[in-house]
């Protein structure tokens, strides 16, 4: 039936799905940063448990692969890949923002002008996103960047759009270009692992899969230590 888990940890949500033939079965998710290494595999021994499956039941081990937090990335995809040789199983990517503007698109709750821009963001600290633009058939308008905002950002896109702004990145955003009428911003909005069923579901059908051993997450930009106070 094509069982596959899902995981999501590039962003301050730690979140993990059960799915089969692209619907949810299980899901369980917190959104609290740095508890990502602490619950991860709570979360999967428990939704394996709910469901009365084993581990040898799954079909693929699917993953947000970025861009998002440097450790937050290393946690979830080290977590897949570790399943993947352990099981013999297929490793399923997703970019984290595609998965994000499916959400919104599948959400049933969110009202949405289906005319409007998907611009999901996430927080790269300081004044900068990592972000991209969708329409609401989920095709992706504009590659991945990492962007510093200001006032004149994506004044092209806004002088003729609707923009839909989301995501944890999207409040520095909402500061200095919520006075533009075409800007629209979605507050509390959360990331999760359900978000990458209908793509991780087409993936597996058309075994669309990673490379295990050589596989990394796409941190689009190089880490850099904090130093210690």
């Amino acid at each position: 039936m094509g069982l596959i888990l899902q995981i999501e940890t590039a962003t301050t949500s730690c979140s993990v799905a059960l799915a089969a033939d692209g619907k949810v079965l299980y899901f369980k998710q917190v959104n609290e940063r740095n508890k990502h290494a602490e619950v991860i595999t709570l979360f999967i021994e428990e939704l394996i448990a709910t469901g009365n499956f084993t581990y040898r039941d799954l079909d693929a081990i699917a993953v947000s692969c970025g861009p998002g937090s440097y450790t937050g990335l290393r946690i979830g995809v080290s977590t897949a890949k570790g399943l993947c040789f352990a099981l013999d199983k297929p490793l399923i990517a997703i970019e984290t923002l595609e998965a994000m503007a499916y959400g919104v698109i599948n959400d049933s709750t969110i009202a949405i002008d289906k005319n409007m821009l998907l611009f999901p963001m996430i927080d790269a600290r300081r004044m900068e996103v990592y972000c991209s633009v969708f329409n609401y058939a989920g095709e992706k308008l504009k590659n991945t960047a990492a962007e510093i905002i200001d006032e004149n950002s994506f004044a092209d896109l806004l002088s003729n759009n609707q923009i839909l702004f989301f995501g944890d990145g999207a409040d520095k955003c909402e500061a200095v270009l919520g006075g533009n009428p075409n800007a629209v911003f979605l507050h509390n909005f959360e990331n999760s692992a359900t978000y990458l069923t209908q793509k991780a579901a087409w993936k597996f059908a058309n075994k669309d899969f990673e490379d295990v051993a050589y596989f990394e997450p796409y941190y689009l930009k190089d880490f850099i230590a904090g130093k210690k106070k």
